[in-house]
């Protein structure tokens, strides 16, 4: 008997358990979410611009969209690159493709010749391009209220 309580003994400690640990998992994902936080800002494409502040809300949505940016010289990018005014139309059939549902958004500087601007827009209006818009930044709050109350007194 005593060796029959022996070998069971020994299969009881050899057992081992199947329980999932998933500290190590949450952690990892932790750092991972963390990563992309701070990277997130950094991933923005295109040159820098001084964006005229307007007020209202900020669009949002699933459609893709082409950023196009006027600088101060006048010039056209889509991302980092120049891009002649007569190859514009190729680039945007090039990264339409199959998506009927691609939209141009327009960033101009607000020191940007305004004919540039506006003549982007007619030619992409042309094109058949039915969805082009205008990237601002809105208004600080601070800024808007204070305009708001001086409108209110008068």
């Amino acid at each position: 008997m005593a060796l029959i309580q022996n070998s069971s003994y020994s299969r009881r400690q050899s057992r081992r358990r199947a329980d999932v640990n998933i500290t190590n998992l949450m952690d990892v994902m932790m750092v991972l979410l963390v990563v992309f936080m701070v990277a997130a800002p950094l991933m923005t494409s295109g040159i820098q611009l001084n964006l005229p502040k307007v007020g209202g809300k900020a669009l949002t949505g699933d459609v893709t969209s082409v950023n196009i940016s006027v600088d101060t010289e006048g010039n056209y990018y889509i991302g980092k690159n120049i891009i002649p005014d007569d190859e514009i139309l190729d680039k945007l059939t090039a990264i339409k493709g199959e998506n009927s549902e691609l939209s141009v958004t327009i960033s101009g500087d607000t020191d940007a010749a305004y004919g540039r601007v506006i003549g982007l827009m007619a030619m992409l209006k042309e094109a058949g391009y039915e969805k082009v818009g205008l990237k601002t930044e809105s208004k600080p709050l601070s800024v808007q209220n204070a305009k708001a109350d001086t409108t209110k007194k008068k």
